[in-house]
């Protein structure tokens, strides 16, 4: 299959793409020739938490992906700055085989891999990259991945790492990706930044030092800005890298991340120039925000949700009778008036209504203390139960205030007997311990990845997705066909069919409970230039400059 006809598969998917002119245009951009002049100005981002590392591979939150994935990496396709559509990266272009089945992509020459403290390239990005950065992922046998054994989240609850088999480089500047099955949503995956391309050379180098694990700490690629120091909770530190291969992107000579938990202190370092760009505000915030003119305040509509997840692996959550039991006695309208504070919407599905495949007939079961009760008796629990309920200890976009959210489920649950004990980790303690399901009741959340139906149903309910991002440790068999049969198709009316039908199994067996889908605000100087909220979520500085 041709880029011409493979665009029109991509329009069956409602995703986005480019005209055969402006992709043609985008697949001629040079590689630079020469190191370019950078502006001599230092940009700082009040950020909200430490990375647990930059091998972006391992993780699957925005706080990773902002530091790692979009600052010094790149990928075979990219997402457009600020956009879902779909663009050349370091592939300049790409084939599809008629059965959907082989993905050849051509990749464009004259990329330099960033030179730093701890590397010094020998040549540029070739073939040999994209097969190792993949190759890592798939086979555990990879002495890389041997050396250094992680787990890849992302790699798995997408299902490649059973889709994919084999990578094939035809040419130093060709790789061929063939899959056992068709994967309606594969471009946009492979967009994704658990597909960041990393350097063979520097893994081989890290290999022979006996360092693989430095990967993690001591981030290589081709990305606009190139990593130079990391102290935890305190800040990182990038330079603009002058030899970046897409003109027009490093607006800054220096870019720093200065790591600030608390909102209100992000918002005083804001206001007083100590930074010019920071996450999360808090709902209370908004309204001084917008009257501060040296501030200003861009918003949309989030393309997140924020939710309880039950760790179904754990009784008695493993009795969908208490499960029900715990969602009816949730007052939803209350958490949404008081830790949202008008800036959130409440949630019924598990996934946002903007999200093509959304079905629309679903509704929340009503606050029914009493009924609630019942359920748990016809459960054999007349007196209820103990339960330990996480609580994240950061902002998130989908949730602002997540302490608060707790105290309030807890007296909610204690109405019907049920015993809440609040815990809490560290940000990247907290993933690593919800991933390895040691959690009852926790509170977690997600924003879309690359705009299709799967990305929530399969990422956060599939089987594959069990030991990732499947917070629900939810195994339905019957769920999880649907979702087979969604991703392996690419008609758009056989897809959509299988995502409604597999919303309406999740709302009768209430792995987890939605709560709300928030909107996203992004606090900034007046004098930046070129920012855009990014639709999923992470904080990019592409184009991003200081006047």
């Amino acid at each position: 299959m041709t880029v011409s006809a493979l665009r029109c598969v991509v329009r069956q998917l409602c995703v986005p793409v480019l005209t055969a002119v402006s992709l043609a245009t985008a697949c001629l951009i040079p590689a630079t020739a020469g190191a370019a002049s950078l502006p001599d100005k230092t940009l700082v981002f009040c950020s909200e938490g430490s990375p647990a590392g930059f091998d972006t591979a391992q993780y699957t939150t925005s706080v990773e992906f902002s530091a790692g994935s979009y600052t010094v990496y790149n990928r075979l396709v990219e997402f457009g700055h600020g956009s879902t559509d779909i663009e050349p990266g370091l592939a300049e272009k790409w084939d599809v085989s008629d059965d959907g089945l082989q993905y050849t992509f051509h990749l464009r020459p004259g990329v330099k891999f960033q030179t730093t403290s701890f590397f010094k390239p020998t040549r540029e990005f070739n073939a040999d990259d994209v097969v190792f950065t993949y190759e890592r992922m798939l086979d555990p046998e990879q002495p890389f991945r041997k050396a250094y054994p992680v787990p890849f989240p992302y790699f798995s609850d997408l299902g490649l790492a059973k889709n994919i088999t084999k990578i094939e480089k035809l040419d130093p500047y060709t790789v061929r990706f063939t899959l056992t099955e068709v994967d309606a949503p594969f471009l946009q995956q492979i967009a994704m930044p658990f597909a960041s391309i990393l350097s063979a050379e520097y893994a081989d180098q890290l290999l022979k030092a006996g360092k693989a694990a430095d990967i993690n700490q001591f981030p290589v690629g081709t990305g606009p800005y190139i990593f130079r120091s990391y102290t935890k909770d305190d800040t990182i530190r990038f330079d603009g890298n002058p030899d970046y291969w897409k003109p027009g992107v490093v607006k800054a000579g220096k870019l720093i991340f200065a790591i600030t938990v608390d909102p209100a202190v992000r918002l005083q370092k804001l206001k007083r120039d100590e930074c010019q760009v920071m996450s999360y505000p808090r709902p209370a915030d908004i309204p001084q925000i917008k009257a501060d003119p040296s501030l200003k305040l861009p918003s949309q509509v989030g393309f997140n949700l924020g939710f309880i997840a039950y760790n179904t692996t754990k009784k008695p959550l493993d009795n969908v009778l208490v499960r029900r039991a715990l969602d009816m006695s949730i007052n939803k309208k209350a958490i949404i008036e008081s830790v949202y504070q008008g800036a959130g919407q409440a949630a019924t599905n598990p996934m946002p209504p903007t999200q093509w495949g959304y079905n629309k007939s679903l509704k929340d079961a009503p606050y029914d203390i009493e009924k609630a009760k019942a359920l748990l008796k016809e459960a054999g629990l007349p007196d209820g139960f103990d339960l330990t309920l996480w609580a994240m200890p950061v902002q998130r976009p989908y949730n602002p205030n997540a302490r608060l959210m707790a105290e309030m489920l807890q007296a909610d649950w204690a109405k019907i007997g049920v015993r809440a004990k609040i815990v809490t980790f560290e940000w990247g303690e907290y993933i690593r311990r919800g991933h390895a399901g040691e959690h009852e009741a926790m509170l977690i959340g997600w924003t879309g990845d690359y705009g299709d139906p799967d990305n929530w149903l399969g990422v956060l309910l599939g089987c594959d997705a069990v030991n990732g991002s499947n917070f629900s440790k939810w195994c339905y068999k019957p769920f999880d066909d649907l979702i087979k049969k969604g991703r392996g198709t690419t008609n758009m009316a056989d897809r959509t069919k299988a995502y409604m039908d597999a919303q309406v199994i999740f709302k009768d067996q209430v792995p987890f409970t939605p709560i709300a889908h928030s909107t996203v605000y992004q606090p900034l100087s007046k004098n930046i230039t070129g920012f855009k909220i990014d639709p999923f979520g992470p904080t990019q500085f592409w184009e991003v400059g200081l006047k």
